[in-house]
């Protein structure tokens, strides 16, 4: 057992088809698999730790989510490196994803800094740093 890591992360969702199509690849592309599948929601782990999407019911779908809200603001995920992140960054492009503070991309979190931002169906912030 790996005390303190982080086990799992279970974020609830609007549309699970459109989360799955989303984030399959991406979690994929990271070196995650597809852990667990269910009617409304779908997982993927990698070594210790694992990723939960499940669809919301319809009744609490009427405030959509926002990341500025009490709660979760965004998911940071390692690569491997800057070459990485400028090829995961081409694919986001090339699947028509947005990618946040364009204007200051791959140094949107500072100088040193060199990332992707970008969202998932749900607006959720999602981010991709390269080694420093």
């Amino acid at each position: 057992m790996s005390k303190g890591l982080l086990h799992h992360i279970e974020i609830y969702v609007s549309d699970i088809k459109r989360t799955v199509d989303f984030w399959g690849w991406f979690l994929e592309e990271l070196g995650y698999t597809s852990f667990q599948e269910w009617e409304g929601g779908q997982s993927w782990k990698l070594h210790d730790t694992y990723i939960v999407f499940v669809q919301a019911d319809d009744r609490f779908l009427d405030i959509p989510y926002h990341r500025c809200r009490v709660g979760l603001n965004h998911l940071a995920f390692h690569a491997n490196s800057r070459q990485h992140v400028d090829e995961m960054t081409t694919k986001l492009k090339e699947k028509g994803i947005n990618i946040l503070y364009q204007e200051n991309h791959p140094f949107a979190g500072g100088n040193n800094y060199y990332a992707v931002y970008f969202e998932d169906p749900d607006r959720i912030k999602v981010e991709l740093v390269a080694p420093e």
